[in-house]
This record gives C-alpha cells, structure tokens and sequence, in this order.
C-alpha cells in the first residue's frame, strides 16, 4: 500500500474529487493554507500498482498538483480498500518517474563508504581465486555495492537527471580502478609473503580461465544482470539480490586483473581488463535499454546540455563517442570470437564422429584468447578439451587431428590441449 498526499488549487479541487470518487478512492480532503492562499490537500491509501493509473487519470482530467508525496504504508482498512486492493492484485504498474528517481538516490552512498567496500570485495574475490573457493568469490559479490552507481546512472540518463548520472559515471569508473588496485595490492602482500608461489600459473586456476578474455557468454551475463537490474528497480521490490548478479559480472573480473598484473601475465590483464569494461558497458546499456522501453523520459529535451559550459560539453561529447567507440570495437570482437567458437564446437563434434572416435566424448570446449598491444608477446589463441573414453587401452590421439582441422577451418593455427577424463562406471542393471 501506499500513502498518496496530494496538494491542488481550489479550482482543482472538484476535478481530484471526482476522479477518486469515480475509481473507488477512500480520501479525505481538508483545506490548507500556503503563503496565504487557500489550497486543498487530498490524503488517500491505495494500492502501490495504482499509483502510476491514478496519476495518469488526474493528469487527464488537468489536475496541476503543486506538491504530491507518495509514501509506504503498512496497511489501510477503509471502505473500498479490499475492492481497490483485488482490482490492482492482477496487474503490473511500474514505479512513477518521481518514486525510481527517489528509490534511484537512496541506493547511493557517500564515496568514501562506497569505496571501502568495493575495495574489501575486490580483495575477498582475489583470495577466493587463488585459493580456487566459489563461496569465497560468492561472498565478495554480496558485499560490493557497485549496484547503486549502476541504477543511478541509468535512472539518471532516463529521465533526465544530468549530475545523478556524471556522479554515478564517476563512482563507477572509480570503483573498478580501487577494485583491481585492491586485487593487486593483495595480490603482492600474498607473492611478496610467500603464501603463493611466483612460479603460480594463473591460466590453471578454474576461476580466473573463464575470466581471461571477453565473449558472447560473458556479454549476455552483463547484458541480461542490467536489464534485470533495471526492471527490478522499476517494481516495488528490494534490488540487494539483484546487485549480487551485477557484482557476479564485475568483482571477480576485476579481481583477475589485479592478480594478473602482480604475476606479470600481461595477456590474461588485457583480456580480464577488456571484459571488465565491455561487461560494465553492457551492465549500463541493459539497464537504459529497459528503463527506457518501460516508458521513462526526460521531462526537458536537450537536458543533458542545459546550461553545461563549453568545456563540460565537449567533455560528454568525447565521452559518448569514446563509449560508442569501445562498444563497437567490443561487438565486432565478441562477433569475430563467436564464430571462432561456434566453429570449434562444430569441428569438434564432427571429428568426434568420424571412425575410430566412437568411444570418445566431448565433455567441455574452454577458449582462451591472446591479445597483440605494444610490448606483448602474442601467442595464438588455445582450445582446451575435455573428453572421456570408454574403451580399451589408450585413449586415440586426437589433438594432432582437431588441430590440423581447426586450421583448415579457421585459417589460423590455434594450440589444442586435449584432457582424458576417466570415469568409473557400475555395470548395467539387466
């Protein structure tokens, strides 16, 4: 339930009336006085998934409220309240523009706290990943709260809120740098202290290789954790879960790039560093895309440069170019790595099917990238099979084989590991 207070002119006052009377609207209408005039204040408790009708109908009618607060109700039992309450049970009404601007700012924190936290999750999610715990990496994601800057920059951008959205920016790209100098300085006190080994291969570590370079799974991830993000914020609901999938996407990535560049493994800190930002990129586009198409809109177009020097809208411009920049490199690399993978998979499976693989197959397919930037030895990009064999004697030999494939497929040589897994199996129930 919500409590709706509503504060009109006289000439209104008829107009707010009828429409309560008329939609079964339990009220009580007392006159008020502001700076002298006579005002009239409607009180109501209705239904929270009426709000955003009741208030459509009064914009209908031209009813111009002065002062309007909506606020969170236990419970109410007046006349109508149960017919009000089963006729909206059924039906979906998102947040006003008013109420996910007001929910948007109470998810922020001041920096200095969001910052502490964002740098204990990164070092928690470091310890988990070399320690190869998922509780661990779990854990830290509970605690990050890079929800808020998250939700406020795109309610921000939605409805047209210029410094809750530049705020929000700045949090955000703030809180990854203290993410990964967090995992990083963890990372040194654990190499300097000699708890890990300097010869530790990070590529091994389960955790950290499906973090090491971006891809369509990892895009979808941050994609689809923004547009829920969004879509949770626009109901009546909590978001902390919510925040935990969106931190799922970040945190540990951030973390792998921190521990990267502490064990000097400059191709996994380019390519976890890479997914780091196309994933926030991607957190912030979902959650636009759905506040958008749910209906929210700046109320004064252009309100992004609104009285914005010179200098601050050249800045913006620079900026959304370079974001538009880095989607489209993103999108065309995301692109060019499905197709290599989705050829993989195919060559793959149809080598698996050939003659004398019969008692061969194919558990999972993990690709590793490698990246060519100025003062970095490029490697070619590794394809790591997981298979099982059920007959005798040894396993065939069957990287040679997938290798020479993949080459005549893709028109690059890729490196292929090949890992047997053995199984014990009981003997059939006849």
């Amino acid at each position: 339930m919500r409590h709706l207070e509503l504060l009109v002119d006289d000439a209104d006052r008829e107009a707010v009336t009828g429409v309560f009377e008329a939609e079964g609207v339990d009220f009580v209408r007392q006159p008020a006085w502001t700076n002298g005039t006579k005002k009239w204040q409607f009180s109501a408790p209705v239904p929270s998934d009426a709000i955003g009708y009741l208030l459509g109908e009064l914009t209908a009618a031209g009813v111009a409220d002065e002062q309007l607060v909506i606020g969170s109700l236990e419970s109410a039992q007046t006349p109508h309240s149960e017919a009000l309450q089963s006729r909206f049970a059924s039906g979906f009404d998102p947040l006003t523009q008013a109420e996910i601007t007001a929910k948007a700012r109470d998810m922020s924190q001041d920096p200095i706290s969001f910052l502490a936290m964002i740098f204990f999750s990164a070092v928690i999610a470091a310890a988990g990943l070399l320690i190869g715990s998922p509780a661990v990496v779990v854990g830290s994601m509970v605690i990050a709260p890079i929800v808020g800057p998250v939700l406020t920059a795109t309610v921000g951008a939605a409805v047209g809120d210029r410094q809750m959205l530049l705020d929000s920016l700045w949090l955000q790209t703030v809180g990854l740098v203290v993410a990964v100098g967090g995992a990083a300085l963890f990372a040194a006190v654990v190499l300097v202290s000699g708890v890990s080994p300097s010869t530790l291969d990070l590529t091994s570590l389960e955790l950290v290789g499906v973090r090491m370079s971006p891809g369509v799974l990892s895009a979808a991830v941050g994609l689809a954790a923004g547009a829920a993000g969004a879509f949770g914020l626009t109901t009546k609901g909590p978001t902390s879960l919510i925040g935990v999938m969106i931190a799922a996407a970040l945190i540990p990535t951030a973390a792998t790039t921190g521990l990267a560049v502490v064990w000097s493994e400059p191709l996994v800190a380019v390519g976890s560093l890479l997914q780091l930002g196309i994933t926030m990129v991607l957190i912030n586009l979902g959650s636009f895309v759905v506040l958008v198409a749910m209906g929210y809109r700046p109320a004064q177009p252009g309100w992004l440069f609104a009285s914005a020097p010179h200098r601050r809208k050249l800045a913006v411009v620079g900026t959304a170019v370079f974001l538009l920049v880095v989607a489209g490199t993103a999108a065309g690399a995301t692109a060019q790595q499905a197709g290599l993978e989705r050829t993989v998979v195919q060559e793959t499976d149809a080598l698996l099917g050939e003659p004398g693989y019969e008692n061969v197959e194919s558990v999972s397919i993990d690709m590793e990238y490698a990246g060519t930037t100025v003062g970095i030895e490029t490697t070619h990009p590794t394809v790591t099979v997981v298979l099982t064999y059920s007959g005798a004697g040894e396993p065939p030999a069957v990287a040679a084989d997938l290798a020479a494939r993949l080459a005549d497929a893709t028109g690059q040589q890729l490196v292929v590991r090949i890992e047997f897994v053995e199984y014990d199996r009981s003997a059939s129930a006849q």
